[in-house]
């Protein structure tokens, strides 16, 4: 919508500057003068929609770059827009579509708040994430296990935090920063997750412990790149 409504906008300078370069003189040939006031307006009106347009597609890339990373194959993050939000009832923070062979897309739908907490992560110091940047980190690292194939809920949740310091790194933290974060994760958000979401295998030596450095049961930070 905002982007449409900005084009809207700088075609109507260019509309009025086309239009005072065709009848430059009146028909007594007196000179019109240019519309210098309107076209600013239009100009400045269309240029300050495109601010937050530019910022949302540049937040897009970066996720995509991060979720590709962490899936080890392209994926692409889309965050909900404004529009999207406003006819949005779901509950859920992401979600992933499934085909009709039951295999999951290689894209994300990120929703308008943990995507919004995910860009202030980015641009925090990550030290003390907040609770909503951290469960919005893991967010992220759900989905991307939703779009490296993974169908079961309780299977990627467990997967998904044994990534989330990973996620973390790739999105600028420093390795014990990553740790702590997705520690955080493990301990306060999991053992409050829906049924659906959990399972007695996702400890240490269970049956969904990938023996992965950055598991959030390891004892110390993993040294990741």
């Amino acid at each position: 919508m905002l982007t449409w409504l900005a084009v809207a906008l700088l075609a109507g300078a260019l509309s009025l500057t086309l239009r005072w370069a065709m009848r430059r003189r009146d028909a007594l040939g007196r000179p019109h003068p240019f519309p210098l006031v309107s076209v600013l307006l239009l100009v400045s009106l269309g240029a300050g929609l495109l601010v937050p347009v530019v910022r949302h597609h540049r937040l897009e890339g970066r996720l995509s770059d991060v979720a590709s990373a962490l899936a080890g194959a392209p994926v692409v993050v889309h965050c909900q827009t404004a529009g999207q939000q406003f006819v949005d009832v779901g509950a859920e923070l992401g979600y992933v579509r499934y085909g009709a062979d039951g295999v999951p897309e290689r894209a994300t739908l990120i929703k308008r708040a943990a995507c919004s907490d995910l860009s202030s992560y980015l641009r925090s110091d990550h030290d003390r994430p907040s609770r909503d940047q951290l469960i919005a980190v893991h967010v992220l690292s759900h989905e991307v296990r939703h779009m490296a194939g993974t169908t079961g809920e309780a299977q990627a949740e467990c997967e998904a935090m044994q990534r989330d310091a990973a996620a973390a790194r790739l999105l600028g933290a420093d390795p014990q920063e990553a740790w702590q974060l997705a520690r955080g994760y493990w301990r306060e958000i999991y053992p409050r997750m829906p049924d659906e979401y959990v399972s007695s295998d996702c400890v240490a030596g269970g049956a969904l412990d990938e023996r992965l450095e950055s598991a959030p049961w390891a004892e110390t930070a993993p040294a990741l790149p």
